[in-house]
């Protein structure tokens, strides 16, 4: 590859990444992120490079690649992307999802936003600096990561508990934020400053079995498991208007009619709908712990009434709503009839974290997207998934999701492109965050 075409580097960084086809479906033999660690040590392994591979499980590898700092005291920054992706359903897609096609500008394929994007910009920015002999005052660190799609099992959380030396930072970035938001004036950029915890909880309904040719006045637990579906998927939690939504909606040119409203519990809900363009579901969820139901199952046989079913819940947790503030929830969404016959039979524990608003990372992302995107202001938001940051902030480093867009790709559609269908990245996107990578490194770790 030609290290002078930036953004050609990129774009076939990333459709290689997205042909090795990582795909966790949560189980211990999916994944195989070693593909995209052979592809990216192979890219990267220059004289001299110290590159560390790591697997704890036969497939699942992770790579780590260090640029010692001349200083041991200065900052140290660690630049880190995933090589996982979730499941596709082909026949939603408009092109191959594993196909990595460059089509009319735009790199379309499973993983072309989350986060194969920034993880290739990474590598691509990491080796110019490389083969330019960047010598940093603090330690610069590049790892593609496995998991992440999963619970960081294999990756980002089986390096922080046994490989620490190798990847602890003061500071780290990783997914994702930089998305232009639909707002008039200066384009407003999110660094993502803090991520919802999750609590991905199981319910089992329980019935009584049965002949299937009698179902009057049966008791079968299917019936039942999906009025309990439908209430939890009807259910509003409590509003959080907290310390960092305030700041977020401070730091938008919106009317000052609608930025009350926003920051307002009686009159949120309403002014949610009327906000900028395909914001509602995310600001939605930057607010309130979600709950959604995604999975079902039940019965053994056709014939047979089931006597249980069985829920799979996504919830996503605002910081301050904990284990015990989430069953209450369930139970208020599900109501006290149906509660006596629910049983929790699996429930996740990963608390909200956050990082400091601001900081020197901030300052240095701030200067240096508004060098390439001129005008632009940072403003600090959550992300409302789960990251790999979380186990980096348990640890006491100060972690951002980050990362920087074009507007060729509209805010309303490039949100539902995460796990959706017919996700694509346009290559200007793609010279925009390598750029943004490799200024960041030199101007932090001068």
């Amino acid at each position: 590859m030609a290290t002078t075409d930036l953004t050609g580097e990129t774009t076939e960084i990333l459709q290689q990444l997205i042909r090795n086809e990582c795909v966790n479906d949560g189980t211990v033999g999916s994944g195989h992120e070693v593909r995209s660690v052979d592809l990216l040590e192979s890219y990267l392994r220059l004289p001299g490079v110290e590159i560390k591979r790591y697997e704890p499980q036969p497939g699942r590898a992770s790579l780590v690649l260090r640029i010692e700092g001349s200083d041991p005291k200065a900052r140290s920054l660690h630049l880190m992307g995933h090589t996982d992706v979730v499941p596709v359903t082909a026949s939603g897609w408009k092109h191959d999802p594993f196909g990595g096609e460059l089509i009319d500008g735009e790199v379309w394929g499973r993983g072309a936003v989350d986060m194969l994007d920034v993880t290739g910009s990474m590598a691509v920015a990491v080796k110019r600096l490389l083969q330019q002999g960047f010598r940093p005052k603090g330690t610069l660190i590049f790892s593609a990561v496995a998991d992440e799609e999963a619970l960081g099992t294999y990756g980002a959380q089986w390096l922080t508990e046994n490989a620490w030396d190798d990847v602890k930072a003061d500071f780290l970035v990783t997914e994702f934020g930089g998305t232009r938001l639909p707002i008039d004036g200066a384009p407003k950029l999110p660094i993502m400053t803090a991520e919802k915890g999750s609590q991905w909880t199981r319910l089992r309904v329980k019935g009584t079995p049965g002949h299937g040719s009698m179902p009057y006045q049966a008791d079968n637990a299917l019936i039942k498991a999906s009025e309990v579906i439908t209430k939890i998927g009807r259910y509003k939690a409590p509003l959080r208007l907290h310390d960092l939504w305030k700041r977020f909606i401070e730091g938008l040119d919106l009317p000052a009619a609608s930025r009350v409203a926003l920051m307002n519990a009686a009159t949120f809900d309403v002014e949610l709908d009327r906000g900028p363009a395909g914001t509602a579901p995310m600001f939605y969820a930057a607010t309130r712990t979600t709950f959604s139901p995604n999975m079902a199952r039940s019965g053994v046989k056709l014939n047979v009434i089931p006597d249980s079913a069985e829920i799979d819940i996504d919830i996503r947790t605002i910081a301050g709503d904990d284990r015990e503030g989430v069953r209450k929830m369930l139970r208020d969404a599900i109501g006290e009839e149906l509660w006596k016959d629910i049983e929790i039979v699996a429930e996740g524990d990963n608390p909200a974290s956050e990082s400091p608003l601001r900081s020197p990372l901030w300052d240095t992302l701030t200067k240096v997207s508004r060098k390439l995107v001129p005008g632009s202001e940072t403003v600090p938001f959550l992300i409302v998934g789960a990251t790999d940051a979380r186990f980096f902030r348990r640890r006491g480093v100060v972690a951002y999701g980050y990362g920087l867009l074009s507007d060729r790709i509209p805010f309303r559609e490039f949100a539902k492109l995460f796990h959706g269908n017919n996700e694509r990245v346009d290559q200007e996107s793609l010279r925009l965050t390598t750029e943004l990578w490799e200024q960041t490194a030199r101007e932090f770790l001068a």
